[in-house]
């Protein structure tokens, strides 16, 4: 019986802790926090120009880990690296809960793949 109830209590341990590691981001702060994304990425999250990625409808943990690689400098690129520098972490779940939300329109992307041609 001891041995039954350490178990349950383990499992029980282990079920919260996973809940709090796949806690997704809050949708309505994220589109808050990515107010300045908008300029380059889209409300929408479509960007219209090609050199911009369209971030609407990219799996959330791909969202996160950009933005982290952005933060760190494994991504290099001075304007990104700006804008993640001020997020925390709970804004990087957040921003991606936002864009991975929105439709999608990457199966558009004539003229926004590199050397396609308009």
């Amino acid at each position: 019986m001891k041995r039954a109830l350490t178990l349950l209590s383990f499992g029980a341990v282990l079920a919260f802790a996973s809940t709090q590691l796949l806690a997704a981001g809050n949708i309505e702060n994220g589109k808050q926090k990515a107010a300045t994304c908008f300029a380059c990425h889209g409300t929408d999250g479509n960007a219209v120009d090609p050199q911009y990625p369209r971030l609407a409808g990219q799996y959330n943990m791909y969202i996160q880990q950009a933005l982290n690689e952005y933060k760190t400098g494994q991504r290099d690129n001075a304007i990104m690296k700006g804008f993640v520098a001020q997020l925390s972490d709970q804004d990087i779940q957040d921003v991606a809960a936002y864009f991975s939300s929105l439709p999608t329109k990457l199966d558009t992307l004539q003229g926004h793949i590199q050397g396609d041609k308009p």
